[in-house]
């Protein structure tokens, strides 16, 4: 595999970081005020971000997956949260529509979308339930010549600013039993509110109540529940970014104070165990990049990438925290003194590790990739223990 890129991907990525110079400058300020700038939205828009996960035909810039991993990281290098924001609505949620909807019914709702005249979230998960799909109950039902769609999603990003939601739900009316449903966000039966969090707190977050909101019947996308974890995919793939993003930047600032700070006459970064830890650090991050890579160049060509974004998403997002831990170490107190970039990047680490499926959940995923058999399959407990047999010992409890 070959992740260099060409001149004009350098181009464009050297342009991004120039109009992300005010987005980064403005990171510490929307962490303490919880709220994403105004200028943050324009500035990515402006750049063509939203444009470089899309081929040509889409309005897209038609970038390679190493590419576009490396656009993913620029911005999440300036602000965790906004890039949060900003890639939720125009890779996540554009891929799922394009994958399961139609250019005829859903090109001009994917034109909004790229050109950031709208914003979309990708409500899954709900107030009782996490990563266990099979325990979701927000469910999409015909009425007439449309739908309704009736539940509560929770912990959602961009679900306080968002004007569409792709939502999976259950669809009983069909024989695949489950959806992806576009729903308006701005109609009178969607109630959304607000979510407090320690991390990524510029990051809109928060749930929506559907009470028998409308659904056109041509937003209503059918899947079986087995297709759910590879449209997940892209989403785990763009928190592994983050996560990467958020530990490169932690591991320079410890650079940078290992290489200032003075302690017992001389500079820290003298020290063996601080450049021991650094060290570790640097090795982790780059491990998880070319994963990274790996795993955008064969997405990005169509093919199916569970087994390799399982690996990333807990390696790259556990590793962050990691990084952030040592950086902490290595600044003192400073690293956790409010207004200190570390003391954001330890708080903004851990939410990408809960974010799109528990990483013990994708490490399950994986085991059965390597022919090990599924963890949930009915079993009986007492079987093999011996409590099962009668009290005389004569013959099982239930015979």
């Amino acid at each position: 595999m070959d992740y260099s890129i060409d001149a004009d991907a350098q181009k464009l990525l050297t342009h991004l970081q120039e109009r992300f110079t005010g987005i980064a400058e403005r990171a510490q300020a929307a962490d303490e005020t919880g709220v994403l700038p105004v200028e943050n939205w324009r500035d990515v828009v402006d750049s063509g971000y939203l444009r470089v996960f899309h081929p040509k035909e889409l309005g897209g810039f038609g970038l390679d997956g190493p590419a576009q991993a490396m656009a993913m990281e620029t911005l999440a290098r300036a602000c965790p949260s906004t890039f949060w924001s900003a890639t939720m609505s125009a890779l996540v949620c554009v891929k799922l529509i394009s994958a399961y909807g139609n250019l005829d019914d859903h090109r001009s709702l994917i034109d909004s979308l790229v050109s950031g005249e709208r914003i979309a979230c990708f409500p899954v998960v709900e107030t009782t339930s996490g990563s266990d799909a099979g325990t979701y109950t927000t469910t999409v039902r015909r009425s007439g010549d449309h739908y309704t769609i009736s539940g509560e999603k929770a912990r959602i990003t961009n679900a306080t600013n968002a004007d569409l939601g792709v939502v999976f739900a259950r669809l009983p009316d069909h024989e695949d039993g489950w959806c992806y449903a576009l729903v308006d966000l701005r109609q009178e039966r969607v109630r959304t509110y607000s979510m407090p969090h320690i991390g990524l707190r510029a990051m809109p977050w928060g749930g929506l109540v559907f009470d028998n909101a409308h659904v056109d019947a041509r937003n209503v996308l059918p899947l079986r529940l087995e297709q759910f974890p590879e449209g997940m995919a892209w989403g785990w793939l763009f928190i592994s970014i983050a996560a990467i993003a958020i530990a490169e930047s932690a591991l320079e600032a410890a650079v940078d104070q290992a290489r200032s700070q003075f302690a017992f006459g001389r500079v820290l970064g003298h020290m063996e165990a601080v450049q021991s830890a650094l060290a570790q650090t640097r090795t982790e991050i780059d491990a998880a990049r070319l994963l990274a890579y790996r795993c955008a160049w064969h997405r990005t060509e169509g093919r199916l990438v569970q087994d390799l974004v399982g690996m990333l998403k807990p390696y790259a997002t556990e590793m962050a925290v990691h990084a952030t831990n040592r950086a902490v170490q290595v600044l003192g107190s400073r690293g956790l003194t409010p207004g200190n970039t570390v003391e954001r990047l330890y708080r903004d680490a851990p939410m990408n590790v809960i974010g799109g499926f528990a990483s013990n959940r994708l490490r399950e995923l994986v085991a059965q990739q390597i022919g090990l058999p599924p963890v949930y399959q009915p079993f009986d407990r007492l079987d093999g223990t011996g409590l099962d047999l009668d009290p005389h010992g004569l013959t099982g409890a239930n015979t």
